[in-house]
C-alpha cells in the first residue's frame, strides 16, 4: 500500500476529527478535511482521493447524499462511512450506495487504519501485473507457474518457474550453468547442480506439448531455450 494514500475526510464533529485527521497523518496518509456534505462533493474531482470518509449525519448534504453524488460518476473509489447510526437499514443502505465499509462510533483510530490498509493490501494484490513469456506455441505465466500450449494446461514449481525465466528471458541464446545455479539456489555446488539436471528433465516434459520448443544442453556453456 502507498503510504501518500490520499483520503477526502467529511464530518461535522470538528473537535473528534482533528484529533483523528492526526492520527491518519502520523500514519503517512495525506487528509483534507472538511465539515460539510456540500464542500465533500465540490472538493472531490479537485482532492481526487484514494478514499473518502464520510460521517453520515452532516448538514448540507448527508453522508448518504454525498456517495451517491460521488458514485454517479465514480465507481472506483473506496468510500467508508463512519458513524453513530447502528440501524440494519443504515448498513444496507451504505452499502447499497457502493460503500467498501461501514463502521460505527465509537471506534480505536487502529481498526480504521488496520481496515484500510487491508482494503489497500487486496488493492495493490490484484493489481500486481503478470509476467508472461510467449516462446514457440506456449505461454509462461511466471506470477503463477503455469505453462499453456494450446488446450494444455501444465504447473511448474516454483524452482522450475525460476530456471524457465532466466531462459525465457534470453530465448535462443545460451544460459550459464553457473548463473543458473547462483541464481535460483544461491551457490555453484555439486548437489545444487545434480538438483539442477533432474529439474531441466522435468521441464522438458512441461513443454512436451509444444513441438516447437527444446531446451538444449550446451557442453560447459549451459542451457538454451530454443523456439
Amino acid at each position: 500500500m502507498k503510504t501518500t494514500l490520499n483520503i477526502l475526510f467529511a464530518d461535522d464533529d470538528t473537535k473528534y476529527s482533528l484529533v483523528l485527521k492526526r492520527f491518519l497523518e502520523n500514519e503517512g496518509y495525506a487528509v483534507t478535511y472538511l465539515d460539510n456534505g456540500i464542500s465533500a462533493v465540490e472538493q472531490f474531482p479537485i482532492v481526487q482521493p484514494d478514499l473518502v470518509l464520510l460521517d453520515i449525519n452532516m448538514p448540507g448534504l448527508n453522508g448518504f447524499e454525498v456517495a451517491e453524488k460521488i458514485r454517479e460518476k465514480d465507481r472506483q473509489t473506496l468510500i467508508f462511512f463512519l458513524t453513530d447510526r447502528t440501524d440494519k437499514n443504515d448498513r444496507l443502505k451504505g452499502f447499497t450506495l457502493k460503500g467498501n465499509d461501514y463502521l460505527t462510533k465509537p471506534f480505536y483510530p487502529e481498526e480504521l487504519i488496520a481496515r484500510i490498509r487491508e482494503r489497500f493490501d487486496n488493492l495493490a494484490e490484484e493489481n500486481v501485473q503478470e509476467e508472461i513469456y510467449r516462446f514457440g506455441n506456449t505461454v509462461f505465466n511466471y506470477s503463477n507457474n503455469e505453462l499453456r500450449s494450446g488446450t494444455n494446461k501444465t504447473l511448474v514449481t516454483s524452482r522450475q518457474a525460476e530456471i524457465l525465466r532466466l531462459l525465457a528471458k534470453n530465448v535462443n541464446t545460451a544460459v550459464a550453468r553457473e548463473n543458473i545455479l547462483s541464481l535460483v539456489w544461491g551457490a555453484d555446488t555439486y548437489a545444487n547442480s545434480l538438483a539442477l539436471n533432474v529439474q531441466i528433465t522435468y521441464l522438458r516434459r512441461a513443454l512436451q506439448n509444444d513441438s516447437k520448443l527444446s531446451i538444449a544442453s550446451l557442453n560447459k556453456k549451459g542451457y538454451m531455450l530454443k523456439d
